[in-house]
């Protein structure tokens, strides 16, 4: 009877383990070489235990399909310095954890392993738990196969050697497993694949694969992370820093730097937040507090940036304040020239003022582009915007309020409309009537770019099906709604050449770059149109500029060398023409 109870306890340790209860990875504790496992007599007669660990030495592949499908038993591990011990199958008087039954029935540790457990490592005491045996297996494989690899943190959070992504195949590796983590149905969707091997392409990767872990030190995490950013490489100064905050949250140090590293990278928004909250940790970090300072000063926010450098302790110096008060006296010279619609002189003091340090305020390039739409300087307008690093709607709407960021949009609608992307002023426009409906400017706005933006599709519809009159009228639909925009008028003179008005072809052109001299495709046409009109001097002076932007450009290279065949063929008959005269 005893006997029965004891194979049935251990059938649940091992086929009831894999079945039913799955195997799970555990902390291993090395005690002079071998496992100890305990289990109360009352537990062990109703459960089975399901921590089991799988570790191999460098030489050993194990056969992960085999052991899931339970028809054989994990290889025993060889270490150097220990002996193989043979595993033992289960006799009468022994339990499935590692337990022997006396002739009383009392319970004695055992140092066979289960049949389904091998032997495992040992760990020095200086790195018991998980981080410690994992490094130090690395070590043992990295001196067995004569390489220094770097770890990784993986997905589970153990480490393993950079190169070795789980399912993703990486260049020059080889699958050589080093350690199987089996686990229950509940678990399996989170866990890691097994590390594999290192190629020597692999070790020379970039410094953010290194050995960032949460088992690390997150000083070193933090040196590492800043000799990154003292070497310009901004993204992996980021993911270290990142790494320091996941393992000590509440260092306001790693905080700090985080925001560094944010603002290089042009994340303005993100840096203040972080700033925020290394000070919310520690008020007096004097550092911290000088970094937020300059952040708000290149917001254009000069109120806060100067509390927080009055708070920046010897970090601080009286330049620094007198430079956030020159800011703030361009800043209301902008506003001036905004309220006289001064559009020249606010072009130039919003200049200023990003060249005095806010060169990061949404604001001041929203007046600077609302300048130059307003002067019909329409490119200078898109490259004004394109210059603000701060353009994330979501992160500029936390940060701003929901009226502040409305009339950023309405200033990006217009300049999205006036360079022909209709449908990205739609959107935001769209967005901005969500966020402030109520404004009279939003709804003007929005109707605008509806409207334009279906006289665009309508045209572009007739035009494909060769009905250029028609297309030209729709054209002009959308001009009654923005007269200058010069997509519309280069279409409408696409269809103006088609029926053989080249004249007025050439004045929507015109038109067309006097907005936006830089609009490669209306310049084109002009000096086609110009050719068939036989202004051949005027069709050399474009096609000059088109081939200083695109040498390679074979159109233009046909079209300027047939221009100029022309026009020595126009002088030479002009100069027989005055012969004759005379």
């Amino acid at each position: 009877m005893a006997e029965s109870q004891v194979k049935k306890r251990w059938r649940c340790g091992l086929l009831g383990l894999v079945g039913r209860c799955g195997l799970r990875s555990k902390r291993s504790t090395a005690t002079n070489g071998s496992h100890k496992s305990t289990m109360s007599s009352s537990n062990a007669s109703t459960a089975c235990t399901p921590n089991i660990q799988f570790t191999k030495s460098p030489g050993i592949e194990l056969n992960a399909k085999k052991l899931q499908e339970h028809k054989v038993s994990p290889e025993p591990i060889q270490l150097p310095d220990q002996t193989q011990r043979p595993i033992s199958n289960p006799s009468p008087n022994q339990n499935p954890n590692n337990q022997h039954l006396d002739n009383n029935g009392n319970q004695q540790e055992s140092n066979n392993l289960e049949p389904v457990q091998q032997q495992a490592r040992k760990v020095p005491k200086e790195a018991i738990g998980l981080s410690g045996e994992l490094e130090s297996m690395i070590i043992d494989n990295q001196k067995a196969k004569g390489i220094n690899g770097s770890m990784v943190r993986a997905s589970s959070g153990n480490v393993m050697l950079f190169g070795n992504l789980g399912n993703l195949k990486q260049p020059g590796t080889a699958a050589v497993g080093n350690q199987t983590n089996v686990q229950n149905k509940e678990e399996r969707q989170t866990s890691s694949v097994a590390p594999t091997s290192v190629s020597d392409n692999q070790e020379q990767s970039g410094t953010l694969c290194r050995e960032v872990s949460t088992r690390m030190d997150p000083e070193t995490l933090k040196t590492m992370g800043n000799e990154d950013y003292k070497n310009g490489n901004y993204v992996e100064a980021l993911a270290l820093y990142d790494a320091a905050i996941a393992i000590d949250p509440k260092k306001a140090a790693y905080r700090s730097n985080k925001s560094a590293a944010l603002a290089a990278l042009g994340r303005i928004l993100e840096a203040v937040f972080e700033c925020k909250e290394a000070i919310r940790l520690e008020p007096h970090y004097h550092k911290a507090q000088h970094r937020l300072a300059y952040l708000y000063l290149r917001l254009g926010e000069v109120e806060n940036s100067i509390y927080h450098f009055k708070h920046s302790g010897p970090e601080a110096d009286q330049e620094d304040v007198l430079k956030a008060k020159t800011v703030q006296t361009l800043l209301n010279k902008c506003t001036e020239a905004k309220r006289l619609r001064d559009w020249n002189t606010l072009i130039k003091e919003t200049e200023n003022t990003i060249g005095s340090g806010a060169d990061a305020a949404p604001h001041v390039y929203a007046l600077q582009a609302e300048a130059f739409l307003k002067s019909l300087r329409h490119q200078e307008a898109d490259d004004a915007m394109s210059r603000c690093p701060v353009l994330d709607v979501e992160m500029s709407t936390k940060y701003y309020g929901p009226i502040s960021s409305a009339g950023f949009l309405v200033v990006w609608a217009q300049v999205h409309m006036s360079s022909g992307r209709f449908g990205e002023a739609v959107e935001a426009i769209q967005r901005a009537n969500k966020l402030d409906g109520n404004n009279r400017e939003v709804s003007m706005v929005l109707r605008r770019a509806q409207a334009v933006m279906a006289a665009r599709s309508k045209g572009n519809d007739y035009f494909k099906a060769g009905r250029f009159q028609e297309a030209s009228a729709a054209y002009g639909e959308g001009l009654d709604h923005d007269s200058r925009n010069s997509v519309l008028l280069c279409n409408r003179a696409a269809c103006l050449s088609k029926m053989s008005k080249f004249d007025r072809a050439v004045e929507d052109c015109t038109a067309a770059l006097t907005v936006r001299p830089a609009y490669t495709k209306a310049r084109l046409r002009r000096a086609d149109c110009n050719a068939k009109l036989g202004n051949w001097e005027s069709a050399i002076r474009d096609y000059e500029i088109l081939s200083k932007e695109t040498p390679e450009d074979e159109e233009v290279i046909r079209g300027l060398s047939e221009a100029q065949e022309q026009l020595v063929k126009c002088q030479g008959h002009r100069e027989m023409d005055q012969e004759v005269t005379e």
